[in-house]
């Protein structure tokens, strides 16, 4: 809960590079190869409206959403945070608690069966020494 009081960096909005993958620059987007030219009255303005719109539209959806989704994203994230406090770990060490019978009985079960095999190979075997 620490994390609300820290200041919030600007400039690095992404600083464990989350989103590295999305390429949405208008170069990474469209191109043109080399025989095939559009006017560059029509390249450099075609930049320029895929730039503002991206830019326009992001805007508008992260004015509309962004604290909506956020809030989202915490009350999941608390949940989660939540699910593995209250009921994953305690529910994980009763397993554990209840199946040490288990793991007696199997052991007990092992040694009875394998402990006399082991023993007669063991006996088996002394008998050939290597020279």
């Amino acid at each position: 809960m620490a994390d609300a009081d820290a200041p919030v960096d600007l400039m690095n909005r992404d600083p464990n590079d989350l989103n590295g993958h999305l390429q949405v620059t208008f170069q990474d987007i469209l191109a043109e190869p080399e025989h095939a030219h559009s006017a560059d009255c029509v390249w450099i303005n075609s930049y320029k409206c895929y730039t503002c719109s991206k830019n326009l539209c992001y805007k508008i959806l992260t004015y509309l959403c962004g604290i909506i989704v956020a809030f989202c994203w915490g009350c999941e994230f608390a949940a989660i945070a939540f699910n593995h406090v209250w009921i994953a770990t305690p529910g994980f060490k009763a397993c554990e608690i209840d199946l040490i019978c288990c793991k007696r009985y199997y052991s007990t079960c092992l040694h009875c069966v394998l402990d006399p095999c082991c023993e007669a190979f063991g006996l088996l075997f002394s008998v050939f020494k290597k020279d």
